[in-house]
């Protein structure tokens, strides 16, 4: 009997030194918490913006992808855009096919190299991207982006999926004027990603983007459309550059102008999520300098994002400007 209570005792002090140690590992980790896992997220998600809308100004300007007889209009002169740094190898463009090379170019605070290669799903059979339900392959070769003021870089290879789900282009959006909005999403599995520093992630991105043209600004509305491990309005999710599984949940719509850039939302709201810690990363983007939201009006952007994690009572954030 002696010998038992002797043995429980030892288990409830093993127990106890158990819990202690657990407790001080997540206290821990709160306090060394950088809000890293949101501001990959977040590049990641707007320099495939950033691709993502010069896939739809060169799938719309070429007459044979488009499905289009004619017409000689550039879309980026539609939006007094002159400089794009890229050219575009249009010697596939009969069979479906056009690739945009990037040139080095610093635009935007953004040096971008490598290539992105379009290609119209089912092309011999008739599509054409003007055509509700057309669906354009996108594969990034290794298509590098270099933050020009701090040279913090991201690589992106892999493929992904837009469809047009409404029908219509930014040609009939931008030029011709034809209709209100347009609706395409963007899936991809298995998205390769390498940060400066040479860490990888993995991301498979699934979003639903509308756009618009009020007052002649291109305005673009972003959704979550994916799921997994329960969740669901996720635009993201699959593993960290430590090799951590995540996950991004939309909650309300991330939108962004062309005034301000496809790198500064100018509202909405996401909860990132990595299953190594106790507490999610909520993201807030369109803040003032202190954190706070803002309602941008004409020519004004926001300062930035913030982003907050909490765990029991304790309560931190940080406070990302837009670059």
């Amino acid at each position: 009997m002696k010998t038992k209570r002797v043995l429980f005792g030892i288990s409830c002090l093993l127990l106890a030194s158990a819990l202690t140690f657990t407790g001080c590992k997540k206290k821990k980790a709160f306090k060394e918490e950088d809000g890293q896992s949101s501001a990959d997220n977040r590049t990641v998600q707007s320099e495939n913006d950033a691709a993502v809308n010069d896939v739809n100004t060169e799938v719309g300007n070429s007459t044979l992808l488009h499905g289009r007889i004619s017409g000689t209009a550039n879309i980026y002169n539609a939006l007094g855009i002159t400089s794009t740094g890229y050219t575009v190898d249009t010697t596939g463009a009969y069979m479906g096919t056009i690739k945009i090379n990037y040139d080095g170019t610093t635009i935007s605070n953004r040096t971008r190299t490598g290539a992105i290669r379009l290609t119209i799903q089912n092309y011999a059979s008739g599509k054409r991207w003007k055509q509700a339900g057309c669906v354009l392959q996108v594969d990034y070769l290794t298509y590098k982006v270099v933050r020009a003021s701090d040279n913090k870089s991201v690589e992106l290879n892999g493929t992904q999926l837009l469809t047009n789900t409404t029908g219509g282009t930014w040609w009939e959006l931008l030029i011709l004027k034809t209709q209100a909005s347009l609706g395409t999403t963007v899936t991809g599995s298995n998205l390769n990603i390498t940060f400066d520093g040479g860490k990888t992630a993995v991301y498979n991105i699934n979003r639903r983007f509308t756009y618009t043209y009020p007052n002649n600004l291109l305005t673009c509305t972003g959704e979550g459309i994916g799921s997994d491990n329960g969740l669901s309005s996720l635009e993201n999710y699959g593993t960290t550059r430590d090799g951590d599984a995540f996950t991004s949940q939309v909650s309300t719509p991330i939108v962004w102008n062309l005034t301000c850039g496809w790198w500064a939302p100018i509202q909405g709201k996401a909860t990132v999520k990595v299953d190594s810690k106790e507490f999610s990363l909520d993201c807030l983007f369109g803040v003032d300098a202190a954190g706070n939201a803002v309602t941008v009006g004409a020519n004004q952007c926001p300062y930035g994002w913030k982003v907050e994690w909490k765990y029991k009572s304790k309560t931190s954030k940080k406070i990302f400007g837009y670059a």
